[in-house]
């Protein structure tokens, strides 16, 4: 079952380049992702199957299965009224790359093999490089090539730390094998120099897929040029995945002993990571871009929150789930006001509340909760991982913590309140609210409320699992 899940993506793709009927095309998005997302739930609570050498779940792989396969099924929906206004462009690419994409992603989250993980991850690279150029302009060029020169070279740094990996064990005496659940057996075996450097490739190169300071740099191009759909969908899906394979990698320095030196190199990339987005967000007058420093910032409070360990190890698989669905939300509220005002700069924004209520209203909501204000669930799982920095007596680390997320909230909230409040002008809006269209953000965010007052005790379950695989020691 889990082969179908990767595989039937791709035929739906074939399916969609040999039909001709546009609004068929486009409806296979929502269809297919919604199996996927039926399945993907049935094969996490073990309805089916899901270990093998190759292909396999674990609590962390569940977790980010179920994460961006729902992100993904609501983008898909959200992708039918985007399409559907936007048939100057067609969809014949859209839909078989957004396909292909979800197909690679659902790979590079279920494999145990570094080597498969690899080459899910360029697989990516390639599918989702055409979403960014959907627009078909000088700017949205030059985002996909720097989104495809820089993230191939980070995967290039990546399998070099595989191949280094690979040396240790022969180095170590045990048998050179990339299979994930063989190495963390034999981990203590393995030779530390080899697999330190190994990690360090790991994290620079997938750490440049996840956006990591100061690995980040295609982002703000990326984010801002691509239509919202794709920016969700990389912000919250591309990332999630980009992480778990760092996450393979503290998994193995820990089984060897050497997981205190993996969580320092990512508290320290965390806190850059944290430090450049609040600098960045302040005075940033793109609503996208901004979008895209923020994503910086929650990746860095993701590798926080593994870096210190214990009780922000749970917070930070809990702000996966939360950072996923509320930037998922916030660009599709983005590219509606986008649309609205032919504009994404607030010198040309004004009243987004007044010209687009429900959009406008899905923005400023998605604000307050990107930037970890009650009663939302990034609330919980930033306020978890700040109690587990102060908990573990790292003082300085905490308050620096403070000190970014309030220059943030200040940055980000002068955008957002400018562009949210007020008066819009005279000219009518070339654009009004569509259900389609803000379904999605709006089911995302009222998600991220209910976590946010409870958290479902199944989910804490599969928390605690997905943290106590990160902090298992030889």
């Amino acid at each position: 079952m889990l082969e179908v899940l990767i595989l039937f993506p791709i035929a739906i793709a074939a399916l969609s380049l040999v039909t001709s009927h546009y609004q068929f095309r486009s409806w296979l998005l929502p269809i297919s992702s919604g199996l996927h997302l039926l399945l993907s739930v049935l094969l996490a609570i073990g309805w089916f199957p899901a270990t093998g050498e190759w292909i396999g779940l674990d609590a962390l792989s569940r977790l980010v299965l179920i994460t961006t396969s729902l992100l993904f099924f609501g983008c898909a929906i959200y992708a039918v009224g985007y399409l559907d206004i936007r048939r100057d462009r067609g969809n014949k690419v859209m839909v078989p790359c957004l396909l292909i994409f979800l197909s690679a992603m659902t790979l590079a989250i279920v494999a145990r093999h570094l080597g498969l993980i690899w080459m899910a991850v360029e697989a990516t690279t390639i599918s989702s490089a055409p979403l960014i150029y959907f627009n078909r302009n000088r700017l949205s060029i030059e985002a996909t090539w720097k989104y495809l020169l820089i993230c191939s070279v980070g995967i290039a740094l990546a399998m070099l730390g595989i191949l280094f990996i690979a040396y240790s064990a022969l180095g170590g005496g045990s048998p050179v094998c990339l299979h994930l659940d063989t190495l963390l057996s034999n981990a203590t075996t393995l030779s530390r120099p080899w697999l330190h450097a190994g990690f360090v490739f790991l994290l620079v190169g997938f750490g440049t897929k996840m956006g990591l300071a100061p690995l980040h740099t295609w982002k703000p191009d990326a984010y801002g040029e691509a239509p919202g759909l794709v920016g969700a969908l990389l912000a919250g899906g591309l990332t999630s995945v980009a992480f778990l394979a760092i996450l393979r990698g503290v998994q193995l320095m820990t089984a060897a002993g050497s997981g205190d030196l993996a969580r320092q190199a990512l508290l320290g990339m965390g806190m850059f990571s944290l430090l450049l987005a609040a600098i960045f967000m302040v005075r940033q007058p793109d609503i996208k871009r901004l979008l895209a420093y923020s994503s910086v910032e929650h990746m860095g409070i993701l590798a926080i929150g593994v870096g210190i360990g214990g009780m922000a190890t749970f917070g930070a698989m809990l702000h996966l789930i939360n950072n996923a669905l509320t930037k998922g939300g916030l660009f599709l509220a983005a590219g509606n006001i986008q649309r609205a005002y032919n504009s994404k700069n607030i010198s040309e924004i004004r009243g987004a509340m007044v010209t687009l209520p429900i959009s406008g209203t899905l923005f400023l909501a998605g604000f307050l909760a990107i930037t970890g204000s009650p009663p939302f669930g990034p609330f919980i799982s930033e306020f978890t991982i700040l109690r587990g920095i102060f908990g573990s007596d790292r003082m300085v680390i905490g308050m620096l913590v403070l000190l970014f997320l309030a220059i943030v909230f200040i940055g980000m909230g002068a955008t957002i309140l400018t562009a949210t409040q007020g008066e819009p002008a005279e000219e009518p809006p070339q654009f009004q609210d569509r259900i389609l269209l803000y379904i999605s953000p709006l089911c995302f965010m009222l998600l991220i409320l209910l976590i946010g007052v409870y958290i479902p005790e199944p989910i804490q379950a599969a928390l605690h699992q997905a943290a106590a695989l990160l902090e298992v020691h030889p």
